[in-house]
């Protein structure tokens, strides 16, 4: 990956995150880019803000939105995207404002995704790193996306992992196996709260 993040810019981001969310949840009003920003932080980039519920040392996952393609200036992304894990996630209800002392926040900033190009897709698997590589299936109006830490947290192996994405997508799980299915991957550099408003460090995830 060329592109990379301090750990002095990773921790903005996930303080950026969070600040958005506290902002959005005590007044409705979204939080206003900051000023005089490294250029860096201005790249458009892909990125997803993960929540996290906190419970006995155990993660839950409370909330996960983000941009795949880079459309949208990093920092502005980030805050739209927290606001979005936090507020817009169908799969839960809106998180509440005293829940934030039982959150943590993670950051994924995305590579741009590349399909994989393959002869026949029974050699996906090998072309796939897991703890390196998120993953998007995609077929006709269906698409389904995973970000790389994932499948080290449910211990997939590259197969499995195609299988769940068709899955996130709407779709059978061998869906990756027929003609007309376009596989994307991407790598991730993912910041995380070690515990709610705690301390920053880049995520690195146990590769295959």
């Amino acid at each position: 990956m060329s592109f990379q993040l301090t750990n002095k810019e990773g921790e903005s981001l996930v303080k950026l995150a969070r600040k958005a969310v506290e902002k959005y949840l005590n007044n409705g009003k979204t939080l206003d880019v900051p000023k005089d920003l490294p250029p860096k932080l201005m790249i458009r980039c892909g990125v997803f803000v993960t929540l996290n519920n906190v419970k006995h040392e155990k993660k839950e996952l409370r909330g996960c939105i983000g941009y795949p393609y880079p459309t949208t200036p990093l920092t502005r992304a980030v805050i739209e995207t927290a606001i979005k894990s936090a507020t817009q996630d169908p799969r839960f209800t809106p998180v509440s404002l005293k829940e934030l002392n039982h959150i943590v926040f993670e950051v994924s900033v995305l590579t741009p995704p590349q399909p994989i190009e393959v002869k026949n897709p029974t050699a996906y698997p090998s072309k796939i790193k897991v703890g390196q590589d998120g993953l998007i299936v995609e077929k006709n109006y269906y698409k389904g996306l995973l970000l790389p830490q994932v499948p080290i947290e449910w211990n997939w192996d590259a197969e499995e992992f195609l299988c769940q994405c068709c899955i996130k997508a709407g779709l059978p799980p061998d869906y990756w196996l027929l003609d007309g299915t376009t596989i994307y991957k991407f790598q991730a550099i993912i910041f995380e709260e070690t515990f709610p408003k705690g301390k920053i460090k880049q995520k690195t995830l146990r590769c295959e």
